[in-house]
Protein backbone atom coordinates (compact mmCIF):
# COMPACT_ATOMS: atom_id res chain seq x y z
CA UNK A 1 0.00 0.00 0.00
CA UNK A 2 1.36 3.48 -0.83
CA UNK A 3 0.21 6.99 -0.03
CA UNK A 4 1.27 10.04 -1.99
CA UNK A 5 2.83 12.89 -0.02
CA UNK A 6 1.66 16.41 -0.94
CA UNK A 7 4.61 18.23 -2.48
CA UNK A 8 4.41 21.22 -0.14
CA UNK A 9 4.39 19.31 3.17
CA UNK A 10 7.22 17.39 4.85
CA UNK A 11 6.81 13.63 4.97
CA UNK A 12 5.74 11.83 8.11
CA UNK A 13 8.64 10.57 10.24
CA UNK A 14 7.85 6.94 9.51
CA UNK A 15 7.64 7.38 5.75
CA UNK A 16 10.04 5.52 3.50
CA UNK A 17 12.59 6.97 1.10
CA UNK A 18 14.45 5.22 -1.71
CA UNK A 19 17.98 5.89 -2.94
CA UNK A 20 19.21 4.44 -6.23
CA UNK A 21 22.72 4.24 -7.68
CA UNK A 22 22.96 3.20 -11.34
CA UNK A 23 26.45 2.57 -12.68
CA UNK A 24 28.53 0.41 -14.94
CA UNK A 25 28.36 -2.60 -12.63
CA UNK A 26 24.59 -2.56 -12.10
CA UNK A 27 21.80 -0.96 -10.10
CA UNK A 28 21.84 -0.63 -6.31
CA UNK A 29 18.74 0.32 -4.32
CA UNK A 30 18.51 1.36 -0.66
CA UNK A 31 15.36 1.77 1.43
CA UNK A 32 15.38 4.02 4.47
CA UNK A 33 13.12 5.99 6.78
CA UNK A 34 12.60 9.71 6.18
CA UNK A 35 13.60 10.58 9.73
CA UNK A 36 16.32 7.99 10.44
CA UNK A 37 19.92 7.84 9.20
CA UNK A 38 21.24 4.86 7.29
CA UNK A 39 19.44 2.28 5.16
CA UNK A 40 16.95 -0.27 6.43
CA UNK A 41 17.89 -2.64 3.61
CA UNK A 42 19.66 -2.66 0.26
CA UNK A 43 19.57 -4.82 -2.84
CA UNK A 44 21.60 -5.11 -6.02
CA UNK A 45 20.51 -5.67 -9.62
CA UNK A 46 23.63 -6.95 -11.34
CA UNK A 47 22.64 -5.98 -14.90
CA UNK A 48 23.76 -2.44 -15.89
CA UNK A 49 21.01 -0.20 -17.26
CA UNK A 50 21.16 -0.08 -21.03
CA UNK A 51 22.14 3.02 -22.97
CA UNK A 52 20.96 3.44 -26.55
CA UNK A 53 20.66 6.14 -29.22
CA UNK A 54 18.06 7.95 -27.09
CA UNK A 55 20.24 7.93 -23.98
CA UNK A 56 19.80 5.93 -20.79
CA UNK A 57 16.91 3.48 -21.23
CA UNK A 58 14.22 4.58 -18.76
CA UNK A 59 12.13 1.44 -19.32
CA UNK A 60 15.07 -0.86 -18.58
CA UNK A 61 15.86 1.06 -15.40
CA UNK A 62 12.25 0.80 -14.24
CA UNK A 63 12.12 -2.92 -15.08
CA UNK A 64 14.88 -3.43 -12.52
CA UNK A 65 14.05 -0.72 -10.00
CA UNK A 66 10.36 -1.37 -9.42
CA UNK A 67 10.61 -5.09 -8.49
CA UNK A 68 13.60 -4.30 -6.26
CA UNK A 69 11.75 -1.44 -4.56
CA UNK A 70 8.63 -3.54 -3.98
CA UNK A 71 10.73 -6.35 -2.50
CA UNK A 72 12.42 -3.94 -0.09
CA UNK A 73 9.07 -2.38 0.88
CA UNK A 74 7.52 -5.79 1.51
CA UNK A 75 10.47 -6.83 3.66
CA UNK A 76 10.30 -3.59 5.64
CA UNK A 77 6.53 -3.86 6.09
CA UNK A 78 6.84 -7.43 7.36
CA UNK A 79 9.60 -6.40 9.78
CA UNK A 80 7.51 -3.46 11.04
CA UNK A 81 4.48 -5.69 11.57
CA UNK A 82 6.60 -8.16 13.52
CA UNK A 83 7.97 -5.32 15.64
CA UNK A 84 4.46 -4.08 16.41
CA UNK A 85 3.36 -7.55 17.50
CA UNK A 86 6.49 -8.02 19.59
CA UNK A 87 6.34 -4.65 21.34
CA UNK A 88 2.52 -4.37 21.42
CA UNK A 89 2.87 -0.70 20.53
CA UNK A 90 -0.17 1.60 20.73
CA UNK A 91 -1.88 2.24 17.41
CA UNK A 92 -0.74 5.87 17.48
CA UNK A 93 2.97 5.02 17.51
CA UNK A 94 5.16 5.60 14.48
CA UNK A 95 5.29 2.00 13.35
CA UNK A 96 1.50 1.89 13.18
CA UNK A 97 1.00 5.25 11.41
CA UNK A 98 -0.17 5.50 7.82
CA UNK A 99 3.03 7.45 7.20
CA UNK A 100 4.93 4.20 7.68
CA UNK A 101 3.51 3.04 4.33
CA UNK A 102 4.42 6.19 2.39
CA UNK A 103 7.19 6.33 -0.17
CA UNK A 104 7.88 9.98 0.41
CA UNK A 105 10.77 10.53 -1.98
CA UNK A 106 13.05 8.78 -4.45
CA UNK A 107 16.49 9.99 -5.51
CA UNK A 108 18.22 8.32 -8.45
CA UNK A 109 21.86 8.89 -9.27
CA UNK A 110 23.07 7.56 -12.61
CA UNK A 111 26.31 7.53 -14.54
CA UNK A 112 25.74 9.56 -17.71
CA UNK A 113 22.69 11.39 -16.28
CA UNK A 114 24.04 14.81 -17.24
CA UNK A 115 24.49 14.01 -20.94
CA UNK A 116 22.32 10.91 -21.51
CA UNK A 117 19.48 11.36 -19.02
CA UNK A 118 16.81 13.12 -21.11
CA UNK A 119 14.49 10.09 -21.19
CA UNK A 120 14.92 9.55 -17.46
CA UNK A 121 13.95 13.14 -16.71
CA UNK A 122 10.96 12.92 -19.06
CA UNK A 123 9.61 9.51 -17.98
CA UNK A 124 10.65 8.59 -14.45
CA UNK A 125 8.73 11.13 -12.32
CA UNK A 126 5.37 10.09 -13.79
CA UNK A 127 6.20 6.39 -13.82
CA UNK A 128 7.30 6.41 -10.18
CA UNK A 129 4.18 8.33 -9.17
CA UNK A 130 2.00 5.73 -10.89
CA UNK A 131 3.87 2.68 -9.59
CA UNK A 132 4.84 3.70 -6.06
CA UNK A 133 2.67 6.72 -5.30
CA UNK A 134 5.75 8.88 -4.82
CA UNK A 135 5.46 12.57 -5.72
CA UNK A 136 8.96 13.75 -4.86
CA UNK A 137 11.68 12.61 -7.24
CA UNK A 138 15.24 13.85 -7.74
CA UNK A 139 17.38 12.71 -10.68
CA UNK A 140 21.08 13.34 -10.25
CA UNK A 141 24.36 12.80 -12.02
CA UNK A 142 26.47 10.21 -10.22
CA UNK A 143 28.98 12.94 -9.39
CA UNK A 144 26.24 14.73 -7.43
CA UNK A 145 25.29 11.62 -5.44
CA UNK A 146 29.00 11.04 -4.83
CA UNK A 147 29.16 14.59 -3.51
CA UNK A 148 26.15 14.10 -1.25
CA UNK A 149 27.57 10.84 0.05
CA UNK A 150 30.97 12.37 0.70
CA UNK A 151 30.16 15.86 1.95
CA UNK A 152 26.42 15.96 2.59
CA UNK A 153 24.75 19.35 2.10
CA UNK A 154 27.77 21.45 3.09
CA UNK A 155 29.88 23.61 0.77
CA UNK A 156 33.02 21.88 -0.43
CA UNK A 157 34.44 19.70 -3.14
CA UNK A 158 34.60 16.00 -3.88
CA UNK A 159 37.04 14.12 -6.06
CA UNK A 160 35.54 10.88 -7.32
CA UNK A 161 38.29 8.61 -8.59
CA UNK A 162 37.99 5.19 -10.14
CA UNK A 163 38.64 4.18 -13.71
CA UNK A 164 38.02 7.85 -14.48
CA UNK A 165 38.28 11.01 -12.41
CA UNK A 166 35.94 13.94 -11.85
CA UNK A 167 35.92 16.79 -9.36
CA UNK A 168 32.72 18.55 -8.32
CA UNK A 169 32.30 21.45 -5.96
CA UNK A 170 29.61 23.81 -4.75
CA UNK A 171 29.08 26.83 -2.54
CA UNK A 172 25.41 25.77 -2.36
CA UNK A 173 24.59 28.38 -5.01
CA UNK A 174 26.03 26.72 -8.13
CA UNK A 175 27.98 23.64 -9.20
CA UNK A 176 31.54 23.66 -10.51
CA UNK A 177 32.87 20.66 -12.42
CA UNK A 178 36.37 19.78 -13.57
CA UNK A 179 37.35 16.81 -15.76
CA UNK A 180 35.35 13.62 -16.01
CA UNK A 181 35.68 13.84 -19.80
CA UNK A 182 36.63 10.22 -20.40
CA UNK A 183 39.96 8.52 -20.97
CA UNK A 184 40.53 10.03 -24.43
CA UNK A 185 39.86 13.65 -23.46
CA UNK A 186 40.71 13.76 -19.77
CA UNK A 187 40.12 11.79 -16.57
CA UNK A 188 43.65 12.90 -15.78
CA UNK A 189 45.05 11.15 -12.73
CA UNK A 190 42.34 8.48 -12.73
CA UNK A 191 42.87 4.74 -12.84
CA UNK A 192 42.95 4.46 -16.64
CA UNK A 193 45.37 7.40 -16.83
CA UNK A 194 47.73 5.81 -14.26
CA UNK A 195 47.48 2.40 -15.88
CA UNK A 196 48.18 3.77 -19.36
CA UNK A 197 51.18 5.74 -18.06
CA UNK A 198 52.50 2.61 -16.36
CA UNK A 199 52.11 0.53 -19.52
CA UNK A 200 53.81 3.27 -21.54
CA UNK A 201 56.79 3.12 -19.17
CA UNK A 202 56.84 -0.66 -19.46
CA UNK A 203 56.83 -0.52 -23.27
CA UNK A 204 59.63 2.06 -23.19
CA UNK A 205 61.70 -0.37 -21.17
CA UNK A 206 60.85 -3.14 -23.64
CA UNK A 207 62.08 -0.94 -26.52
CA UNK A 208 65.10 0.50 -24.70
CA UNK A 209 63.72 4.04 -24.85
CA UNK A 210 64.29 6.74 -22.26
CA UNK A 211 61.78 6.84 -19.38
CA UNK A 212 61.26 3.10 -19.23
CA UNK A 213 60.74 1.01 -16.12
CA UNK A 214 62.05 -2.54 -15.92
CA UNK A 215 59.91 -3.13 -12.83
CA UNK A 216 56.73 -2.17 -14.68
CA UNK A 217 57.76 -4.26 -17.67
CA UNK A 218 58.03 -7.27 -15.37
CA UNK A 219 54.53 -6.53 -14.04
CA UNK A 220 53.16 -6.12 -17.58
CA UNK A 221 54.47 -9.57 -18.51
CA UNK A 222 53.06 -11.09 -15.33
CA UNK A 223 49.60 -9.60 -15.92
CA UNK A 224 49.21 -9.59 -19.71
CA UNK A 225 51.92 -11.85 -21.13
CA UNK A 226 54.53 -10.86 -23.75
CA UNK A 227 54.79 -7.10 -24.19
CA UNK A 228 54.64 -7.28 -27.97
CA UNK A 229 51.24 -9.01 -27.73
CA UNK A 230 49.69 -6.25 -25.62
CA UNK A 231 48.35 -4.13 -28.53
CA UNK A 232 46.43 -7.10 -29.89
CA UNK A 233 44.94 -7.73 -26.45
CA UNK A 234 44.07 -4.11 -25.72
CA UNK A 235 42.92 -2.36 -28.90
CA UNK A 236 40.01 -4.64 -29.85
CA UNK A 237 38.49 -4.38 -26.36
CA UNK A 238 35.38 -2.26 -25.87
CA UNK A 239 36.31 -1.89 -22.18
CA UNK A 240 39.76 -0.42 -22.76
CA UNK A 241 39.51 2.11 -19.91
CA UNK A 242 38.84 -0.68 -17.42
CA UNK A 243 41.71 -2.77 -18.80
CA UNK A 244 44.06 0.19 -18.51
CA UNK A 245 42.86 0.90 -14.97
CA UNK A 246 43.49 -2.71 -13.98
CA UNK A 247 47.22 -1.96 -14.24
CA UNK A 248 47.09 1.05 -11.89
CA UNK A 249 47.51 -1.07 -8.71
CA UNK A 250 50.67 -2.55 -10.27
CA UNK A 251 52.05 0.98 -10.61
CA UNK A 252 51.25 1.65 -6.95
CA UNK A 253 52.87 -1.63 -5.89
CA UNK A 254 56.09 -0.69 -7.68
CA UNK A 255 56.21 2.93 -6.49
CA UNK A 256 58.12 2.23 -3.27
CA UNK A 257 61.21 0.95 -5.09
CA UNK A 258 60.82 2.27 -8.64
CA UNK A 259 61.27 6.01 -9.29
CA UNK A 260 59.40 5.87 -12.60
CA UNK A 261 56.30 4.39 -10.97
CA UNK A 262 56.55 6.90 -8.10
CA UNK A 263 56.82 9.71 -10.63
CA UNK A 264 53.65 8.55 -12.40
CA UNK A 265 51.74 8.72 -9.12
CA UNK A 266 53.15 12.18 -8.37
CA UNK A 267 51.92 13.37 -11.77
CA UNK A 268 48.52 11.79 -11.12
CA UNK A 269 48.34 13.54 -7.75
CA UNK A 270 49.11 16.85 -9.45
CA UNK A 271 46.29 16.38 -11.95
CA UNK A 272 43.81 15.41 -9.23
CA UNK A 273 44.78 18.37 -7.04
CA UNK A 274 44.43 20.78 -9.97
CA UNK A 275 40.89 19.53 -10.61
CA UNK A 276 40.00 19.88 -6.93
CA UNK A 277 41.41 23.41 -6.80
CA UNK A 278 39.36 24.38 -9.86
CA UNK A 279 36.05 23.50 -8.15
CA UNK A 280 36.60 24.07 -4.43
CA UNK A 281 34.62 27.08 -3.17
CA UNK A 282 36.60 29.97 -1.80
CA UNK A 283 37.12 30.00 1.98
CA UNK A 284 34.51 31.93 3.94
CA UNK A 285 34.14 33.07 7.50
CA UNK A 286 32.74 30.39 9.81
CA UNK A 287 28.96 30.72 9.80
CA UNK A 288 27.64 27.44 11.08
CA UNK A 289 27.07 26.19 7.54
CA UNK A 290 30.43 24.55 6.95
CA UNK A 291 32.30 27.80 6.29
CA UNK A 292 35.96 28.42 6.92
CA UNK A 293 38.61 26.46 5.06
CA UNK A 294 37.31 24.43 2.13
CA UNK A 295 36.64 20.73 2.47
CA UNK A 296 37.91 18.29 -0.17
CA UNK A 297 36.56 14.77 0.18
CA UNK A 298 38.11 11.81 -1.63
CA UNK A 299 35.85 8.99 -2.74
CA UNK A 300 36.10 5.99 -5.05
CA UNK A 301 38.23 2.92 -5.56
CA UNK A 302 41.21 4.89 -6.90
CA UNK A 303 42.14 6.00 -3.41
CA UNK A 304 42.30 2.46 -2.10
CA UNK A 305 45.80 2.44 -3.58
CA UNK A 306 46.76 4.13 -0.31
CA UNK A 307 49.85 6.11 0.57
CA UNK A 308 51.71 5.80 -2.76
CA UNK A 309 48.99 8.06 -4.21
CA UNK A 310 47.49 9.70 -1.12
CA UNK A 311 50.78 11.08 0.23
CA UNK A 312 51.73 13.08 -2.89
CA UNK A 313 48.08 14.10 -3.32
CA UNK A 314 47.97 15.62 0.16
CA UNK A 315 51.18 17.51 -0.64
CA UNK A 316 49.72 18.88 -3.87
CA UNK A 317 46.43 19.83 -2.21
CA UNK A 318 48.30 21.64 0.57
CA UNK A 319 50.20 23.60 -2.07
CA UNK A 320 47.18 24.51 -4.21
CA UNK A 321 44.54 24.79 -1.47
CA UNK A 322 46.30 25.95 1.71
CA UNK A 323 44.17 25.29 4.74
CA UNK A 324 41.77 22.95 3.00
CA UNK A 325 40.51 20.00 5.03
CA UNK A 326 41.17 16.79 3.12
CA UNK A 327 38.74 14.09 4.24
CA UNK A 328 37.73 10.59 3.34
CA UNK A 329 34.16 10.27 2.12
CA UNK A 330 31.66 9.40 4.85
CA UNK A 331 29.46 7.59 2.35
CA UNK A 332 29.32 6.35 -1.23
CA UNK A 333 26.96 7.44 -4.07
CA UNK A 334 24.18 5.15 -2.79
CA UNK A 335 24.45 6.85 0.61
CA UNK A 336 24.31 10.16 -1.23
CA UNK A 337 21.16 9.21 -3.12
CA UNK A 338 19.49 8.25 0.16
CA UNK A 339 20.58 11.56 1.74
CA UNK A 340 19.11 13.51 -1.18
CA UNK A 341 15.84 11.56 -0.90
CA UNK A 342 15.63 12.32 2.84
CA UNK A 343 16.30 16.02 2.29
CA UNK A 344 13.69 16.11 -0.47
CA UNK A 345 11.13 14.39 1.77
CA UNK A 346 11.77 16.92 4.53
CA UNK A 347 11.61 19.93 2.18
CA UNK A 348 15.24 20.68 3.07
CA UNK A 349 17.21 19.95 -0.11
CA UNK A 350 19.91 22.64 -0.11
CA UNK A 351 22.12 21.31 -2.88
CA UNK A 352 21.77 23.46 -6.03
CA UNK A 353 19.18 22.37 -8.57
CA UNK A 354 20.35 22.06 -12.13
CA UNK A 355 18.48 20.83 -15.22
CA UNK A 356 20.91 17.96 -15.82
CA UNK A 357 23.08 17.65 -12.70
CA UNK A 358 20.33 17.64 -10.05
CA UNK A 359 16.85 17.70 -11.56
CA UNK A 360 13.74 18.07 -9.42
CA UNK A 361 10.54 18.56 -11.44
CA UNK A 362 9.40 22.19 -11.06
CA UNK A 363 5.98 21.24 -9.67
CA UNK A 364 7.76 19.68 -6.66
CA UNK A 365 9.65 22.86 -5.82
CA UNK A 366 7.10 24.60 -3.58
CA UNK A 367 9.05 26.72 -1.14
CA UNK A 368 12.45 25.54 -2.40
CA UNK A 369 15.22 27.20 -4.37
CA UNK A 370 15.33 27.22 -8.15
CA UNK A 371 17.89 25.96 -10.62
CA UNK A 372 21.57 26.75 -10.34
CA UNK A 373 24.36 27.07 -12.84
CA UNK A 374 27.11 24.53 -13.42
CA UNK A 375 30.56 25.52 -14.58
CA UNK A 376 33.21 23.38 -16.20
CA UNK A 377 36.04 25.78 -15.61
CA UNK A 378 37.51 27.65 -12.65
CA UNK A 379 35.51 30.61 -11.39
CA UNK A 380 36.64 34.20 -11.55
CA UNK A 381 37.47 35.21 -8.01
Amino acid sequence: MTYAVPSGDPAGPGAYVLGVDSGGSGLRVALGRAADPGPLATTVCAEPVRTGPGGIDAGHLLDQLLPAARELLERASAAASAEIRRDARPSGSRAGDASAHEVAAVAIGAAGMATLGERLRAELPGALADALGVRRVALAADAVTAYAGAVGQRPGAVVAGGTGMIALGTDLKEWHRADGWGHLLGDSGGGAWIGRAGLDAAMRAHDGRRGGSAALLDRLRAVFGPAEALPGLLYPRSDRPAVLASFAPEVAACAGADPVAAGILRQAAGHIAEAAAAVCPAPTEPDGEGGGAGEVALTGGLFRMGEPLIAPLREELARLLPGARVTTATGDPLTGALRIARALAAGDLRLPRHPTMLFVPPEQETGQSGEAAVHSEPRSE
